[in-house]
């Protein structure tokens, strides 16, 4: 019995120092001076589920790049980044998401399975991380992986994710749903980053930085 103790003992402390560790990490990205790089969207797990209005070539060739570019194009009046995240150090790189979202299989992009809204796990998130290659960048990224872009739940259900890129480590990734509005394919979901942007703003900025930042 005595043995069976130690060996939990053992594990919990090192699972205590894997934390403190990750925690330690991800510390930095919610200081105000850190840089911050938005890389985009990546759509290849993404499954759009009961919405027939658009082919699933449409929405590979033009709607997922619409959305990923409205999201930039508008970032001062709607979709703000760098004052939801309060960084005074924000820029732009959609080019690694656009290469990779090339690469996905439109024959999987639409679904009739409401279970796909939440099909992801945070092991799936990092599978998708490690497919990119941040050779030659510096700094953090921020990456939402959109999970479901759904007609029947009127919602988008994506991970917004935060990367050291030298490393190509996932320091953060968390689940996050945004009520869709608007007309038109493009506008109805980027509707949903734009909830995301709000509720970061309003609440989860201030719950990352008690979780991480103030972690010693």
């Amino acid at each position: 019995m005595k043995s069976m103790l130690k060996k939990l003992l053992c594990v919990l402390l090192v699972a205590g120092s894997v934390n403190t560790g990750f925690a330690q990490k991800a510390k930095p990205v919610f200081a105000p001076e850190t840089p911050i790089v938005y890389l985009g969207i990546d759509f290849t797990e993404t499954r759009v589920v009961n919405d027939a209005v658009a082919t699933a070539t449409d929405i590979k060739a033009r709607f997922f790049p619409g959305i990923n570019q409205v999201v930039v194009n508008e970032a001062e009046k709607k979709y703000d980044w760098q004052k939801a995240l309060d960084k005074s150090n924000l820029s732009n790189d959609l080019s690694l998401v656009t290469a990779m979202n090339e690469t996905l299989d439109e024959s999987k992009i639409r679904s009739t399975n409401t279970a796909d809204e939440r099909r992801l796990t945070e092991a799936d998130v990092k599978k998708v991380i490690a497919k990119y290659n941040f050779k030659g960048k510096e700094g953090v990224g921020l990456m939402l992986v959109m999970e479901s872009l759904s007609k029947t739940a009127e919602a988008g259900t994506m991970y917004v994710t935060f990367i050291d890129m030298p490393s190509g480590k996932v320091l953060i990734t968390e689940r996050m749903t945004g009520k869709a509005q608007g007309f038109g394919f493009r506008n109805y979901y980027a509707y949903t980053v734009y909830k995301v942007i709000q509720e970061i703003k309003k609440n989860k900025i201030s719950e990352w930085r008690t979780k991480y930042a103030s972690r010693k």
